[in-house]
C-alpha cells in the first residue's frame, strides 16, 4: 500500500478514506511523471474528474464515490494494481465504529 496509517485510524469515515485515496492517486501520478490531463486521457475520464478524485471529491464539497471502472482505469493508466492506491484501512460504512461485537449500538 502507498500510505502508512496506524491500525486504529482516528477517522474511519468515507470522507477520510477517499481523501487519502486521492492523496495516494496524486502521489502516484506525480511519481509517474504524468499531468492530470495526461492521466485522465489514458484513463478515459476528464481532467476535471481526475482533479476532483485527487481531492477526494466527486463534485466540489462532495466526498468521492468513483466507479470501480474509473478506479481500475486510473490504476491501469498508472501501471499499478488498484490495491496500491487504496488506503491500508477500511472506512466504517455501517456506523458501528467502536461498537464491540455483539453489543447493541
Amino acid at each position: 500500500m502507498m500510505s502508512h496509517v496506524p491500525d486504529r485510524h482516528p477517522d474511519l469515515s468515507w470522507d477520510a478514506f477517499v481523501r487519502e485515496l486521492g492523496v495516494n492517486l496524486a502521489r502516484a501520478r506525480v511519481r509517474s511523471g504524468l499531468s492530470q490531463e495526461r492521466l485522465a486521457e489514458r484513463a478515459g475520464i476528464t481532467s476535471n474528474t481526475c482533479g476532483l478524485y485527487e481531492k477526494g471529491q466527486s463534485k466540489p464539497g462532495t466526498p468521492a464515490n468513483m466507479s470501480l471502472r474509473n478506479a481500475m482505469a486510473l490504476s491501469q493508466a498508472l501501471g499499478m494494481p488498484l490495491a496500491a492506491l487504496l488506503p491500508d484501512w477500511n472506512p466504517d460504512l455501517t456506523g458501528s465504529a467502536g461498537v464491540t461485537a455483539g453489543a447493541t449500538p
